[in-house]
């Protein structure tokens, strides 16, 4: 949630040399002039720059967090089946990608040489293409290293892209169409999922899936050069009493560890829901609409945790979307049939992009002035917690054979951070 900039005021205008008095021009015989009415103005509209701005956002987060973060868990049933891998194989692939993703957001928080839009385009490019790459290659090495480098480029497209994104909304006044930007990573995971859905049913194996993915990831760079400024829009002035005096420290470190606590209990679902799916003779028919379903609710549901967050406010809300994310986590385990499986997908991506979003909101607003750093803080939580998760619950699926204990484990973790996170918000007012 970006901190709208302070009125600045009128710029003074130069005065005119003084001009010998005369008679007011109108009327020949010095009669006063007529007065002038002004039109009414105009009702405040949104500028077609921000609009802009929105949707290179929006196309940004599709491609590299929605295509390149979660176009594995689609594609992976059929990488599992061509490939003969184990779930906990799967499941280190897929933290392969989350330890990039720590690096990245380490990366991030740090002072970069050059431009940060140059770095923002860049790690989209290099997400993209680190997707088309996966179709390509065959060896587990080659797997880890290349979800590693996708990985460090999402989270340089989630940190910096988001902070250009809504400094840039700010700059023009228009910080409430923030929750489109959000909204992309929904929007990327209904592409991904038509696009798997749609080569699979063609016949092609996993290798063109990778492929197919990594160019419909390729095509969001150019609508980001288009959309984004090219000159960065100055960050948000610092209230009074802002940073550094103004970071709120002990919160923002129980957000860290409530964020981290999120990562590690959604991506287990996140990881392993289709490929659960497809394992359960009674849910198999339903796997199509699974991850579409995950993908409409998490670029739907950023507008109205948005619109809640503004009257609830963003910590409580963070607390309760963890407790209902955990309820979506444990039916996905518990409850393996058709409705278990769409009634967990509603719910985890009902809930997943808006606790996301409430965490970068909760960041700038406990930690004015040093939202990239705070942000980034967050984000290598978060990507600590994704780490543990995926290579947990695989080893956990080797042996137990099901899905229930990890999912109950990641539902726990979720439970315990939304208290904490409710906790934090009762300690803040």
């Amino acid at each position: 949630m970006a901190i709208a900039p302070a009125a600045q005021p009128p710029t003074p205008v130069p005065r005119a040399a003084a001009a010998p008095r005369s008679a007011p021009s109108g009327d020949p015989h010095g009669a006063p002039p007529r007065e002038r009415h002004s039109p009414p103005p105009a009702a405040p509209s949104t500028p077609p720059a921000a609009v802009g701005i929105a949707l290179a956002g929006m196309a940004a987060l599709a491609s590299g967090m929605g295509i390149g973060r979660f176009v594995y868990t689609p594609i992976l049933p059929a990488m599992a089946e061509g490939l003969g891998l184990a779930s906990t194989s799967a499941g280190l692939i897929a933290s392969a990608n989350f330890v990039g993703y720590l690096a990245g957001a380490l990366l991030a928080a740090t002072p970069l040489p050059g431009a940060r839009r140059t770095w923002f385009l860049g790690a989209l490019a290099v997400g993209a293409l680190s997707t088309i790459l996966m179709g390509m290659v065959g060896t587990m090495p080659a797997f880890l290293a290349l979800r590693c480098v996708g990985g460090v480029a999402s989270a340089i497209v989630l940190v910096i892209g988001s902070v250009l994104v809504l400094d840039a909304l700010a700059a023009v006044g228009r910080s409430r169409l923030a929750p489109l930007h959000f909204a992309g990573v929904g929007v990327g995971i209904v592409v991904s999922a038509l696009v798997v859905s749609g080569l699979e049913a063609a016949g092609q194996g996993w290798r063109a899936l990778w492929i197919g993915a990594g160019v419909a990831a390729a095509l969001a760079v150019p609508v980001a050069v288009w959309g984004l400024p090219a000159r960065e829009a100055a960050a948000p002035p610092v209230p009074s009493g802002g940073a550094p005096g103004g970071v709120r420290r002990g919160p923002v470190a129980a957000l860290a560890v409530c964020h981290g606590l999120f990562g590690f209990g959604y991506i287990v679902t996140a990881t392993f829901l289709v490929a659960v799916v497809r394992a359960s003779p009674g849910a198999r028919a339903f796997e199509a609409l699974v991850w579409p379903v995950v993908g409409l609710a998490a670029a739907l549901s950023v507008l109205l945790w948005g619109r809640l967050g503004a009257r609830i406010g963003v910590l409580p809300l963070y607390g309760a979307a963890c407790l209902v994310e955990a309820v979506g986590v444990a039916v996905g385990g518990f409850w393996p049939t058709p409705a278990g499986a769409l009634l967990s997908a509603l719910l985890l991506g009902g809930t997943f992009m808006g606790i996301t979003a409430l965490g970068f909101s909760a960041a700038r607003a406990l930690a004015p002035g040093e939202e990239r750093r705070v942000s980034a803080l967050i984000t290598a939580a978060f990507g600590l917690g994704q780490i543990v998760g995926p290579v947990l619950a695989g080893w956990l699926l080797d042996r137990a054979g099901g899905f229930a204990l990890p999912s109950g484990i990641a539902a726990g973790a979720l439970v315990v951070g939304g208290i904490m996170a409710l906790g934090t918000a009762r300690a803040v007012r």
